[in-house]
């Protein structure tokens, strides 16, 4: 059965309260869940909502639970100068940069109507980048061991980030998501070790192509190939 999928974007909206929001969500989600189990409903026809939210962030670094201080190589004056804000939150992985022209995605599906398994999760939100970067001609791919998605990955020299990933799973109800360089600002990324990966370098959609990319379309060709990969519809909020 195909799920519905609310779609929502959300303009140019600050960390903090899209943070908040995906947080409301989750925990209505997982309310509904917890109420489920305890009148012996079936959690797959449990009322849950899935929901994909898109989102453009003004300049911020985000910093996972796993993730080093240290990998930030700028001091708390030195952000606040640059107007850049920091946040340390509950999605794994290390440092992230997120910033005007990058096109951010947080799903707050709930994976036990689609399937319960992490590892095909973010390997399906990887295929929905890696088929949005075909239709530019760009050959994304998996690298061993790191989520997101990579132009040659294989070769040390050459190996680059394109798609940032990481997420937080409660009760199966996911949240944060992907951060996919469109036309971004990449000076930024040099003020960090993205996600804690020495020596590897990050590039954009405007980087590859040699010119500026339409943001709207990039948005669409995102909806298109969530729901072929995740079998969805997408309904408006």
């Amino acid at each position: 059965m195909r799920q519905k999928v609310v779609f929502e974007d959300l303009g140019i909206r600050s960390y903090q309260p899209t943070w908040d929001y995906q947080e409301a969500l989750l925990l209505k989600n997982t309310q509904i869940k917890w109420a489920a189990r305890q009148n012996e409903q079936e959690v797959t026809t449990s009322a849950t909502e899935n929901r994909l939210l898109l989102v453009e962030h003004p300049p911020v670094f985000t910093l996972g639970k796993s993730g080093k201080r240290e990998h930030v190589l700028v001091t708390d004056n030195q952000l606040q100068n640059l107007g850049i804000e920091f946040f340390h939150i509950n999605r794994g992985g290390d440092v992230t940069y997120h910033g005007w022209q990058q096109l951010v995605g947080y799903p707050i599906l709930d994976l036990d109507k689609f399937k319960t398994d992490l590892g095909w999760y973010l390997r399906s939100l990887e295929q929905v980048i890696i088929e949005v970067l075909a239709e530019y001609g760009i050959q994304g791919e998996r690298s061993a061991g790191e989520t997101g998605v990579w132009l040659q990955p294989n070769d040390p020299f050459l190996a680059r980030k394109i798609c940032a990933m990481g997420i937080k799973c409660s009760r199966w109800i996911t949240m944060h998501g992907f951060a996919l360089n469109v036309n971004t600002d990449l000076a930024h990324f040099e003020l960090i070790v993205p996600c804690g990966i020495q020596g590897k370098t990050v590039t954009s959609l405007e980087k590859e192509l040699g010119h500026k990319v339409d943001y709207e379309e990039v948005k669409e060709k995102i909806k298109k190939h969530f729901e072929l990969v995740f079998e969805c519809d997408f309904i408006q909020a």
